[in-house]
């Protein structure tokens, strides 16, 4: 069966981008779902679930640049994955002038704090998690002053962002980063639900209608004010 030219276009936007348009939604609120790994620069392997950032990307510029488009929805099960390309996300969230609000299912670990702060408003289910812990290298790592440097750096970036963005502190963000009691083999802090919310990590508990209603007033405040 032969495929006119618009099906093809299609197909190959959905090959490219994991998507049919940028961004087809019904009414004024557009859903993003970020699940799996956040997959960067290198591709994660096929056994995976994964988001790619540049199937994120051109959906956050479209949301902004559309009229139609009113909010911004961000759905997060992730465990984590590429730095640089979730802080990157991290800020286009934050950088949209239109309300967004993101809501936590299942989890948002490791990179995946910033992604849920990043939201004007922030939601996380009872039962749902978040992992704070330093960042980790993997692969070859050369034993030098520079790596830690680096290292020092970047977690810096992510520290802060996650600062500027909710209501923690930098003590109590450091407490729970390097918590030697709550992880085999490994230093830092698991958060359950309120346990999020109890330190300022995320705004409030609740579900999917929750996030909308909180969404959908601040589409109206933001209406008022302009």
């Amino acid at each position: 069966m032969m495929m006119n030219k618009k099906e093809n276009n299609v197909i190959d936007t959905i090959k490219n981008l994991g998507i049919t348009n940028i961004p087809k939604s019904e009414g004024d609120i557009h859903f993003t779902t970020i699940i799996g790994e956040i997959e960067g620069h290198n591709i994660s392997p096929p056994q995976k679930k994964s988001t790619k950032y540049e199937h994120i990307i051109p959906q956050l510029i479209a949301v902004q640049r559309s009229t139609d488009i009113k909010g911004l929805l961000i759905i997060l099960n992730t465990l984590g994955g590429d730095v640089e390309a979730g802080l990157a996300i991290s800020e286009m969230i934050k950088s949209i002038d239109k309300p967004t609000v993101s809501l936590v299912l299942g989890g948002s670990h490791s990179i995946g704090i910033p992604l849920a702060t990043s939201t004007d408003y922030s939601f996380i289910t009872p039962t749902a998690t978040m992992t704070v812990h330093p960042i980790r290298m993997t692969g070859l790592v050369i034993g030098v002053p520079q790596t830690f440097r680096y290292l020092q750096k970047m977690q810096e970036r992510i520290s802060q962002f996650i600062l500027r963005t909710s209501d923690m502190n930098c003590d109590d963000l450091k407490k729970l980063m390097y918590d030697t009691d709550e992880i085999a083999n490994d230093v830092g802090t698991i958060l359950v639900g309120e346990e999020a919310v109890n330190c300022g990590l995320i705004n409030e508990v609740g579900g999917l209608n929750s996030a909308i209603k909180k969404l959908e007033s601040l589409i109206v405040d933001n209406i008022k004010i302009e």
